[in-house]
């Protein structure tokens, strides 16, 4: 039966085991702890389609996968290698973070690019690209609001995260096969950060366990009028993704009893999504609080404060120095290979 949460996820529950099947398009991935039915199931699906067996999971749309004792290993390596032999870069440098301390792009920075076709393709193969690299997503998000009208400026910012992926070419996200089945989530906002329409930037990022499974660096949608007020609404939006992952995991057979752990190091943001009673400063905000506030008393998550040195969520708002970036890196699991 399809997953009422992921209609390209189908389960199947039997007195030996679950089995799961992802589907997309074409292309599929069967898992599960009921060997003899995955079999009856793959031999079922050969019958009706021209179907190649392509043992267990190595490569599937682009992402590469391997396995260890200690976990598993995705990467987009050859992606990577494809994506820089098309940039064509003239030269053999390399950069050691993405994107510039303090860069704030406008739309009027510099000439307007005479073909823009190449920044547009090489930004959508960014965007596929941060699926497996959360340590890009900051300076893809920026780069992709100028494929309309890019400019000499813009290209030269993509160029910059094209060397910075020549040098990182071979990082990769860590899964722990040690890592325990408990969500905690990180929840940060830029306010007013773009130069342009003063909106604010939103990021957060969650873990199953040790395993970094979620994140996302989005600008938000209003113009919040105090940081607290961004920071509410990036916990809003953080809020229904972990509660469409807490109804996934229901249906990978993973009992989610306990509340999820939301940090945030705004205490201002957490304080108004606790107290019932606000005054009229927080009427035009009061949907996304009430919504928290909501998820609080039904027990679906738990607000704590975090220092900001330690919001793991800040590396997807912000460009990093050096020593913030390497350490970031490790915090979310984005290593070399072993």
């Amino acid at each position: 039966s399809a997953s009422a949460h992921d209609p390209a996820l189908f389960i199947h529950l039997s007195p030996h085991g679950r089995t799961l099947l992802l589907l997309y398009v074409d292309d599929m991935i069967i898992t599960g702890d009921d060997p003899e039915y995955i079999a009856f199931v793959k031999a079922r699906l050969s019958e009706q389609f021209l179907m190649s067996d392509l043992g267990p999971l190595r490569y599937f749309l682009g992402i590469e996968v391997s396995s260890t004792s200690d976990g598993f290993f995705i990467s987009q390596e050859k992606y990577i290698q494809d994506l820089l032999a098309r940039a064509a870069l003239t030269d053999e440098r390399i950069v050691e973070t993405p994107m510039e301390l303090n860069v704030h792009l406008r739309a009027t920075d510099g000439v307007p690019l005479p073909d823009p076709t190449r920044y547009r393709h090489l930004v959508g193969s960014l965007v596929y690209l941060a699926v497996t690299r959360p340590d890009i997503s900051y300076p893809v998000h920026i780069l992709s609001q100028f494929v309309s009208a890019p400019t000499s400026v813009h290209y030269s910012h993509l160029l910059r995260v094209l060397r910075y992926l020549r040098g990182t070419i071979s990082h990769r996200l860590f899964f722990p096969s040690s890592s325990s089945l408990q969500l905690q989530a990180y929840s940060d906002a830029t306010w007013a950060s773009d130069p342009s329409d003063r909106r604010s930037l939103s990021a957060y990022c969650v873990f199953l366990g040790g395993s970094l499974i979620a994140w996302k660096t989005k600008k938000q949608i209003a113009v919040s009028r105090s940081s607290a007020e961004a920071e509410l609404r990036a916990m809003a939006l953080l809020t229904a993704e972990v509660t469409w992952l807490r109804w996934l995991l229901q249906d990978f057979g993973v009992s989610v009893t306990t509340p999820t752990l939301l940090l945030s190091d705004s205490t201002g943001a957490i304080s108004i999504a606790r107290d019932p009673v606000k005054h009229e400063l927080t009427k035009h905000i009061g949907v996304d609080a009430f919504y928290v506030r909501a998820t609080v008393q039904d027990q679906v998550i738990a607000l704590q404060y975090v220092p900001s040195e330690l919001q793991l969520a800040d590396f997807l708002t912000k460009a990093q120095t050096r020593a913030q970036h390497g350490f970031y890196l490790s915090k979310l699991s984005v290593v070399p290979p072993p």
